[in-house]
């Protein structure tokens, strides 16, 4: 997150301080005494493309949006950000972000037919790349997805008015006229009081003057909902990605995978199907999906078997059959329970370039180049201090597991699983 930038005459002698990483399940400091409501765990965090906004979800419902705060030593009033990125110079500061609105993006709901309550959760968050500079943003709990418009405006609030001993209202002044008694007004031919028109006239521009300081104008920042996307899935959603070409999205859940134009809300396209016709013949399940970055027609899904998927959507319109299969060869052969809980792919990322993808399994982060199906280019461990207690954490893994080969974090059991398709 260190911006680097370069000016032709300014060094700096000392690199900065490096980051400090605080892990945090909500928003805001607390004490560790402090009870955490399970409606202000953060479940979703992404950033915008530039990485001048970031939009955060939690679990009830909300969407929190940050803007990012320039210092006072980073020239950002004299560079634009392209000629920012081709610079070298270290600022003595990391980026910060501050609060810009938040907005309750989905509320809880009940599903009347399967008899299921939809959770207000933020599942996925994500930026949309419009032409215009526009705000646009993607948020999606298990079952609908809605598009919102984050938009600034300015609202006048009235501060505190001067008294004066001169009435400053043209109103009030006429209302004050109009019960004075006839002997205190002369009669003149042409109608008007001279003194009326002075008294008129200073109080006319003391008026002018009022309003003047009373005027305040605020930037302000709301959000709008544009769109809404509804009534396509029957498992829960568990990824969304916006396309490179800026007019469709996917939206992914265990076993579908439906193709949205931003446009229509009341239409999607299944490119992806995995449902067998003998729901006990499943093997496995979608946890991921997302768009390649540069190329509108390849996407990537990852499976819980630990498989990535290239699909190509000018091949077919149906994209069952994916056009390469990227798999650690470390799991070839024999596959063990662990294994299998082990190699379950709960995320994938593609690279700027769309060269690489970075997926992320429960005890590993693998580098993956799309070029090279046979294993991941760089391997990166995490929680090895639970690898020598992989028996007792299959155990537990077991007791949260369906018959199907596929364990729900939200505690759904099998029999539910099969009741939905049926």
């Amino acid at each position: 997150m260190n911006l680097t930038t370069r000016q032709p005459s300014i060094r700096t002698s000392s690199p900065p301080p490096p980051l400090e990483w605080k892990f945090s399940q909500v928003f805001g400091e607390r004490n560790s005494g402090d009870d955490v409501q399970d409606v202000d765990i953060i479940s979703a965090v992404e950033f915008e493309k530039s990485g001048d906004y970031l939009a955060v979800g939690d679990r009830g419902g909300r969407v929190v949006i940050f803007e990012r705060k320039y210092g006072k030593d980073t020239p950002d009033e004299l560079y634009s950000r392209n000629q920012l990125e081709q610079l070298d110079f270290a600022f003595s500061n990391h980026p910060e972000y501050q609060y810009k609105t938040e907005f309750q993006s989905h509320e809880p709901e009940f599903d009347y037919l399967k008899s299921v309550e939809i959770e207000e959760k933020i599942n996925k968050v994500k930026w949309c790349t419009t032409p215009n500079g526009s705000l646009f943003i993607l948020s999606t709990n298990d079952k609908t997805i809605k598009l919102w418009k984050v938009k600034e405006r300015k609202i006048k609030k009235a501060n505190d008015m001067d008294h004066h001993q001169f009435v400053s209202s043209e109103n009030a002044l006429l209302a004050e006229s109009s019960f004075m008694s006839e002997q205190d007004i002369p009669s003149f031919t042409n109608g008007s009081h001279p003194e009326l028109k002075d008294n008129t006239a200073n109080n006319a521009f003391l008026s002018h003057g009022v309003h003047a300081k009373i005027a305040n104008n605020e930037d302000t920042t709301y959000a709008r909902c544009r769109r809404v996307y509804a009534h396509a899935h029957d498992f829960n959603i568990n990824s969304i990605s916006n396309n490179s070409d800026g007019e469709t999205f996917i939206s992914a859940d265990d076993l579908r995978i439906n193709l949205w134009n931003l446009e229509i809300s009341n239409q999607s396209f299944n490119i992806i199907d995995m449902k067998p016709s003998n729901m006990e013949d499943l093997t496995e399940v979608i946890t991921s999906a997302e768009f390649h970055p540069i190329h509108c027609n390849l996407l990537a899904y990852g499976s819980s078997r630990g498989f990535i998927r290239l699909v190509d959507m000018r091949q077919s319109a149906l994209c069952d059959y994916s056009g390469r299969i990227l798999q650690d060869a470390e799991y070839h052969g024999s596959r063990s329970f662990f294994t299998e809980i082990v190699s379950a792919i709960s995320d994938i990322k593609f690279s700027v370039d769309g060269r690489h993808i970075l997926s992320r399994d429960y005890m590993n982060l693998k580098l993956w180049d799309i070029n090279m199906d046979s294993s991941p280019v760089a391997t990166f461990k995490i929680h090895e201090q639970l690898r020598p207690k992989k028996s007792t954490l299959a155990q537990w893994q077991e007791q949260r597991t369906n018959p199907l080969g596929r364990w729900f974090d939200s505690g759904r059991s099998s029999d539910e699983f099969l009741d939905i398709e049926s």
